[in-house]
């Protein structure tokens, strides 16, 4: 079977997938991938076909603050980017190349609903896989008013088509995903890039991330380390593809790396402070560690809501992020067992999800 992978050119989009594309690929499968520029040469050294599909999220960010002015609020220029830019660039690209490539399954991540409006005028399978919780209702509306030119007649929640795989255990599950027709649960697998484990600290350090992207809270990153390193503990920083020597002299209990492989670092930590972006929100989860949450943007803050309603974690959002808060949020949570009493609990459930290679079988079998 040949199956099309598509996302957008950010490692938070296409690390979701690669656990699935892997087990294809060792299956005997063809595995074939669509993403931006950007990506293409980054997916090849992995040993994948790709093609050019879409624009990069910045791209379109940039056009509809140009289209709304730099005053434009995250209603306005987030709908434009996700209901307009983003699956027009990408439909536009992949129009020509379905009939080439000819998959028999497409799987798409959850905003890359370009290719979920094409495969299904195409009469090609295809199911999203859910990296973020739903968008509030209010927004959902106006997104399917936006796509309906693309797509018709649009399901509920237009990000996830009419089948999805569902990475989400049930305790944090996002309750729009049980309205979908068709739903594959799936055990969130993390996939670490092929960099070496830094030299850790002892068990119970603090690991402080704010993911691949960081809206531009650069700030935000170094009041987390003078505040964590207040702590009578060890701090590990991930800061992903960005430079570890732009963050400057740090304190003598803290390191900082760039790229790690982050569920082998969760392996020995005892908290983790991060964005609330999906895939260390998960990873933290299936580590049962507590977690401080700092959201940026996007669905971090659905995420933040969702964990601290929990009990699974404590968060800080907007003028609440500052060192004193942080460093006393940080000390709770290290003291406090509850929050990691919740989340070992979480742990299990995704502990018993089935594993990519399990529901590349039942995506087989439900495309064949």
């Amino acid at each position: 079977m040949r199956i099309l992978f598509t996302c957008r050119p950010a490692y938070g989009h296409l690390f979701p997938l690669l656990p699935l594309a892997d087990a294809a690929r060792a299956a005997g499968h063809d595995v074939v991938f669509g993403t931006g520029e950007a990506f293409v040469p980054k997916v090849r050294e992995l040993g994948f076909e790709a093609h050019r599909v879409g624009i990069s999220i910045r791209e379109a960010e940039a056009e509809a603050q140009r289209r709304h002015g730099a005053d434009a609020g995250f209603i306005d220029v987030g709908i434009t980017m996700f209901a307009e830019l983003l699956p027009r660039a990408t439909m536009a690209d992949l129009r020509p190349l379905l009939p080439a490539l000819r998959p028999d399954l497409v799987v798409y991540e959850q905003s890359d609903v370009g290719t979920g409006a094409l495969a299904q005028r195409a009469g090609v399978p295809a199911v999203s896989l859910v990296i973020g919780r739903s968008m509030p209702p209010e927004l959902l509306s106006v997104a399917a008013e936006r796509l309906a030119p693309l797509w018709g007649e649009l399901p509920a929640d237009a990000m996830l088509g009419d089948t999805c795989i569902d990475v989400w255990p049930d305790s944090v599950r996002d309750p729009g995903t049980a309205g979908v027709p068709k739903v594959f649960r799936m055990r969130p697998t993390p996939y670490d890039a092929h960099v070496p484990l830094p030299p850790l600290p002892e068990d119970g350090f603090v690991y402080l991330t704010l993911g691949t992207v960081v809206f531009g809270a650069t700030q935000v990153l170094r009041g987390a380390i003078a505040a964590l390193s207040r702590l009578p503990v060890d701090v590990v920083v991930a800061v992903g593809p960005g430079d570890p020597a732009a963050l400057g002299p740090v304190p003598e209990n803290v390191r900082v790396a760039g790229f790690v492989p982050q569920a082998s670092v969760l392996a020995h930590a005892g908290l983790v402070v991060h964005h609330g972006g999906t895939g260390t929100v998960l990873g933290a989860l299936a580590a049962g560690l507590p977690q401080l949450v700092l959201p940026q943007g996007a669905d971090q803050f659905a995420n933040a809501e969702a964990l601290s309603a929990l009990g699974a974690a404590k968060a800080l959002v907007g003028d609440a992020v500052r060192m004193p808060a942080i460093e006393a949020a940080a000390r709770e949570l290290l003291a406090d067992p509850a929050a990691r009493q919740i989340a070992q609990g979480i742990a299990a459930e995704i502990a018993d999800l089935p594993s990519p290679e399990v529901v590349l079988g039942e995506l087989v079998s439900w495309a064949g």
